[in-house]
């Protein structure tokens, strides 16, 4: 895999002006069985991180709740001081209890502390794109929202994103801040966020899909995915997400894996542009899918 695979996917500027390239790198996977504790083979993880710089990753899409603190550090560990241009984007607002558990709190003091030892962990002054990871129900979500906008008011804050809400949720958020990215599950055969991408679109809000490799019965033996990707010498992996970026020019994927060989086939998708046809047969199957799914 050459190097400065990314670039090849184009750019999208954050907020209109902090430019990366469309193909990022989720570092949920860097972490333990669970997203718990450390990674079972840390070298190799630290060697995914070295490589991302090389295939001209420089967006870069983490949490505290990873690990929990596990991603963040390797981050600042392996990367800092980080190269001109690079986006380290993170997220506040879950805790974690054990392994698969996930429990949002809202309150302005806690999402304040998630701000600050977060700029601790990844040694920055500054967060260049800090997300809500959830809306807390518990708590008011205005005032939620004014406490991002007073942090990013004191400069500790640079962009704003929200995770897993809906159009009305992006819109109420907009009253207190600029909302620069959305993060909502997203992928060939989950499309029940296409109202919130649509509303991306419109509003030039980046929207960073997660679980963008999922593809389903597509990516079986024979089927449309497999297909493809035997076709033009690629990994199905690769294929699928060739289709999230050719979904829309405001789409920011962010593939995760703890192994360099994995790191290098999703960023061959980068350079792969599916014809009008094949898009089409996926865009078609993905929807027949989906449309299943919701059936079941």
């Amino acid at each position: 895999m050459s190097s400065s695979s990314a670039p090849r996917a184009g750019t999208f500027a954050i907020g209109g002006v902090l430019p990366v390239h469309r193909l990022g790198f989720g570092a949920m996977r860097i972490t333990g069985d669970g997203i718990w504790g450390p990674p079972r083979d840390l070298a190799e993880a630290r060697r995914v991180l070295a490589r991302l710089p090389e295939l001209g990753i420089d967006f870069i899409d983490t949490a505290d709740s990873y690990g929990p603190f596990i991603s963040e550090d390797l981050l600042g560990e392996v990367l800092h001081p980080y190269p001109p241009g690079m986006v380290i984007a993170t997220k506040g607002g879950l805790t974690r209890a054990g392994p698969g558990v996930w429990l949002p709190v809202g309150r302005p003091e806690y999402l304040r502390q998630c701000v600050m030892m977060s700029l601790r962990r990844l040694k920055l002054d500054k967060l260049p794109l800090w997300q809500l990871h959830r809306i807390d129900p518990k708590v008011p979500r205005d005032e939620q929202f004014a406490c991002i906008a007073e942090m990013q008011r004191e400069g500790l804050i640079t962009h704003v994103g929200l995770s897993e809400v809906k159009v009305e949720e992006i819109q109420a958020a907009t009253r207190h801040f600029t909302v620069a990215t959305v993060q909502n599950l997203y992928n060939l055969v989950n499309r029940q966020s296409e109202d919130v991408l649509t509303y991306c679109e419109q509003e030039s809000i980046g929207f960073v899909p997660w679980f963008p490799l999922a593809a389903g019965t597509l990516a079986r033996p024979g089927g449309v995915l497999d297909t493809i990707a035997l076709r033009l010498g690629v990994t199905p992996s690769a294929v699928a997400l060739a289709w999230v970026l050719q979904r829309s020019q405001v789409m920011l994927p962010i593939p995760g894996t703890a192994q360099v060989k994995h790191l290098e086939e999703n960023a061959a998708a980068a350079g792969l542009t599916l014809s009008p046809e094949d898009f089409a047969a996926l865009d078609a199957q993905g929807r027949a899918d989906w449309d299943k799914q919701k059936r079941a």
